[in-house]
């Protein structure tokens, strides 16, 4: 029989585990429940309105179309059982497998207070995206409306919790939307007055940075406007605002950037998890005591040289290919070889014209930083139109300070916003 090769998940790591097994002999399954891969460095434009879904999206069948040895299910994992070699779906429908690919990516972590989810979102899907950009969006049409002056001060102050770099990224783009691009378009208030607060429990924003890059992106947040309170643990979030230990923050738009969480998917496959929900794998990637299951991306965790494999899509990429690789050993026979990371580097913009980024023994900051993020993520997109729209959309943003995708749409989630 031909064997069976069964990846979930659609993103960085099995997408690249799904191109790297092409014209090998098997039969290759992708599921993933949504039909797209999404480039997620590039969801934070999303939210800031800088560009639309479709643009760092691309449908999954298009991308593996030519490869006549795979076939895309659009469905959700519900549970693996690693014993009978099987995973079942959210439908009651099974999948069987000879070697199983788990590439299932990471949700939000709120650390034990669920609740606040629905009072500040937090940026994993298309659909946080939009959300986000939707309360960003409506905070200002409330604060037009708004009489009351303390009111129109909670409308227009925002909270982006958590330091890293999504979270500097966002809080970046909520300033350059307030002084920038809103700056004119309202009559009864001032855009470039709404206060932007970006808040991080440790002791300095881009923790993984050197600390000379983490300074440097401080001040340019601050040179933006931005209000960065470091050492200031977020202790309570509700719809009127959040709690910093004995500081109140009254704002009406939170967004959650602090900390992720392995797919739930993992507990089902009966291995010990660390703190963060992921798999503890061995060096070639495979879940210890089950052989044919590999664990790659955010769902895996992961030690080189003392020093956990980071949670970052070039990881995730490289996991992929080197998880096709022992497929195809374990097919041949051939023992499992261990997975070695090549650490590409860091990059996080912060705004126009101002980013950090560490490549090599090369650290970098300001316009220089700026141009290869934009480069490095031009380059990593899927599809020549994604590359064309987004380098035009960006050409146009520079010259005009303009943001295109200033659409409110979709319905609330909490009705307060």
């Amino acid at each position: 029989m031909v064997p069976q090769v069964l990846i979930v998940g659609g993103g960085f790591g099995g997408l690249s585990a799904a191109r790297a097994l092409a014209g090998a002999p098997i039969e290759l399954t992708v599921l993933d429940r949504q039909n797209h891969h999404l480039f997620q460095p590039l969801l934070y434009q999303v939210a800031g309105a800088g560009l639309s879904p479709a643009e760092i999206a691309y449908p999954i069948r298009r991308i593996l179309r030519r490869q006549a040895n795979a076939r895309v299910l659009l469905g959700e994992a519900a549970a693996v059982d690693p014993v009978a070699k099987a995973v079942r779906l959210v439908d009651g429908s099974t999948l069987r497998y000879d070697h199983l690919v788990l590439a299932a990516g990471a949700a939000h972590s709120y650390f034990g207070r669920g609740e606040w989810e629905r009072h500040a979102p937090g940026l994993k899907t298309l659909e946080d995206a939009l959300e986000i950009r939707r309360r960003v969006l409506l905070a200002f049409e409330r604060a037009e409306r708004e009489g009351d002056p303390e009111g129109r001060r909670r409308w227009l102050t925002f909270v982006v919790v958590g330091g890293g770099p999504t979270g500097v990224e966002m809080a970046g783009a909520f300033a350059e939307i307030a002084r920038n691009t809103l700056a004119r378009d309202f009559r009864r208030i001032d855009p470039r007055t709404a206060r932007v607060i970006l808040v991080e429990a440790g002791p300095r924003v881009l923790p993984a940075y050197p600390d000379e890059l983490s300074e440097k992106a401080k001040l340019q947040l601050e040179a933006l406007g931005v209000q960065v309170w470091t050492a200031s643990p977020v202790t309570e979030v509700d719809g009127e605002g959040v709690q910093v230990g004995g500081d109140r923050i009254a704002s009406r738009t939170v967004v959650w950037a602090a900390g992720v969480a392995a797919s739930p998917l993992a507990r089902s496959l009966g291995a010990p998890l660390d703190r963060a929900g992921r798999v503890p794998v061995l060096p070639d990637l495979s879940v210890p005591g089950h052989p044919s299951v590999l664990v790659i991306g955010d769902l895996a965790c992961l030690e080189q040289d003392g020093r956990p494999i980071p949670g970052v899509a070039p990881a995730a990429i490289q996991m992929g290919v080197h998880a096709a690789r022992n497929v195809l050993h374990a097919l041949r026979g051939e023992p499992l070889a261990p997975f070695r990371y090549r650490d590409k580097g860091q990059l996080a913009t912060i705004g126009r014209r101002r980013a950090v980024a560490v490549l090599g023994a090369v650290r970098l900051s300001g316009l220089v930083a700026w141009l290869a993020w934009l480069g490095i993520h031009v380059f990593f997109l899927i599809g020549f139109r994604n590359r064309f729209v987004v380098m035009f959309t960006w050409a146009w943003a520079y010259l005009t300070y303009d943001r295109s995708a200033r659409l409110i749409v979709g319905r609330p989630r909490e009705t307060g916003a």
